[in-house]
């Protein structure tokens, strides 16, 4: 989903962790077929992906504990739905108090600068 409405440039690195579903040959096919480049965690090392544990974490806790959706598609929503709120609106210490939305795009006018003056 996010491919499709993102369309990023060839070579993009997906990021994931050592589960077998990311190992498949479907899952490294449709990697390649999108023209992305596979990444995956060091064996015995959870720091790799504490960025996106803690993501899932916080949805899990903060939005979805104890919830029951009538259909996969209620539930697929309110992930969309949290989603949207967590990367438009939530402020980061991390990321100089602003939200991720507004870090990538600050990050991709900085880039235009760049390549602009040819120091990129």
């Amino acid at each position: 989903m996010a491919w499709f409405r993102r369309y990023p440039e060839p070579g993009l690195i997906m990021h994931s962790n050592r589960g077998s579903q990311y190992c498949g040959k479907a899952f490294t096919k449709a990697i390649k077929a999108y023209s992305m480049r596979a990444s995956m965690s060091r064996k015995g090392n959870c720091w790799d992906n504490a960025p996106t544990e803690g993501l899932r974490g916080s949805l899990k806790v903060g939005r979805l504990h104890w919830m029951k959706f009538a259909t996969r598609r209620a539930a697929m929503d309110e992930v969309i739905d949290w989603l949207t709120f967590y990367n438009h609106s939530c402020l980061y210490s991390t990321l100089g108090y602003v939200s991720p939305m507004q870090f990538e795009r600050t990050w991709l006018a900085a880039q235009t600068r760049q390549a602009a003056l040819g120091l990129g």
